[in-house]
């Protein structure tokens, strides 16, 4: 069994920071792709950023094209989302989601087959 575990999620302030990490245990595991999604109450739970283990190439939303980065640790197994200039309406539960049935970048939520329980981040204004 594969588990995702997210950290580093909490409250700050409008223009602020937070850097969520996901670390995968279990079984050997190997990911092709690793991403955040975040939802809201009454909303989608979307795609903000994705990364495919083999290469590097990432995938960001429009929303969060130049304030977040999302980052691997090879070794650790490991996922990164740094979130800089954090606004209001990024307040939502993230979570941390990986697959390992396509050769290519995945998009799609119903592609990820590995989940976390998702981390709450709060931004104030």
């Amino acid at each position: 069994q594969v588990q995702l575990q997210e950290s580093g999620g909490g409250l700050v302030q409008a223009g602020g920071s937070l850097t969520l990490s996901c670390a995968a245990s279990g079984r050997t595991f190997s990911s092709s792709t690793m991403g955040w999604f975040r939802q809201v109450p009454g909303k989608e739970r979307e795609l903000i950023a994705a990364i495919w283990w083999y290469g590097g190439i990432t995938y960001y939303a429009d929303s969060v094209k130049g304030r977040f980065t999302i980052s691997r640790d090879n070794a650790k197994n490991a996922v990164y989302l740094r979130m800089n200039s954090l606004k209001p309406e990024d307040t939502a539960v993230y979570y941390c989601a990986a697959t390992n049935r396509y050769s290519t970048i995945q998009y799609e939520r119903e592609k990820y087959n590995y989940w976390g329980q998702g981390t709450q981040v709060t931004v104030s204004s």
